[in-house]
């Protein structure tokens, strides 16, 4: 049952980023593989600042395993920080394929998921998704694919993640509200029209079943689509 409670002044970043902390502090592990992650990425000088917050890290690593998959896509690696949560939900004989445009930003990945010890496990490939992804015909189709790059190309790669996903498989594409500025009819961007046309892609697409879920943290209000491949 939802609580309402009266005469109180609305939320702000700050109270999102204590409550955010409050429990993560009783759900999360001191976790000294992602923060030698966030501090060799930032100390490369990649915009480390755009990587998952933790708590939705976990959840991303909860939804795979949930689904017991083997098979995950990422596309958008960055340094990896979303790839380690991912490749942690994986059996040992699972494996994780991500896509990152920027050649200094896959080599910084793969350093941290040797950190991480994973690198049995993760594929970094290197070039414009678009192009990999249509060169891609698996012999076994990926189990969960988690989108996170250019927002303005939203769309083509989930038409591609429909073809690369297997049936009941699950697809998550992350940065769906933007703090707001999705429903703001008045802004207009790259991102924000990239992330409109990929809602207006799903409106009557038959082959998905989908949510959008906002979140709120140290990083703003923003949401993530939750889809299954029919």
């Amino acid at each position: 049952m939802a609580i309402i409670v009266p005469n109180v002044n609305p939320t702000t970043i700050e109270d999102w980023a204590c409550s955010a902390e409050l429990t993560n502090s009783f759900l999360l592990e001191e976790d000294q593989v992602m923060r030698a992650a966030l501090k060799n990425a930032e100390d490369k000088g990649l915009p480390h600042e755009i990587a998952v917050p933790a708590e939705q890290g976990k959840l991303l690593q909860l939804l795979a395993t949930s689904i017991r998959a083997k098979r995950i896509l990422e596309i958008g690696t960055l340094g990896g920080y979303s790839a380690i949560w991912l490749a942690r939900a994986l059996p040992e004989d699972g494996e994780l394929v991500t896509l990152e445009l920027n050649e200094t930003y896959a080599k910084v990945a793969r350093e941290n998921i040797a950190i991480a010890g994973l690198s049995s496990k993760v594929k970094v490939v290197v070039g414009p998704a678009k192009a990999t992804l249509a060169k891609m015909k698996p012999e076994h189709l990926f189990d969960f694919i988690f989108i996170d790059a250019d927002k303005a190309s939203n769309t083509d790669y989930f038409k591609h993640a429909k073809r690369l996903v297997r049936r009941g498989g699950t697809i998550i594409v992350d940065n769906m509200m933007l703090v707001g500025l999705v429903a703001n009819p008045t802004y207009t961007d790259d991102n924000v029209e990239g992330v409109r046309a990929l809602l207006k892609e799903l409106k009557n697409d038959p082959d998905v079943d989908c949510t959008a879920v906002g979140t709120a943290c140290y990083k703003g209000f923003d949401g993530f689509l939750y889809a299954v491949r029919k």
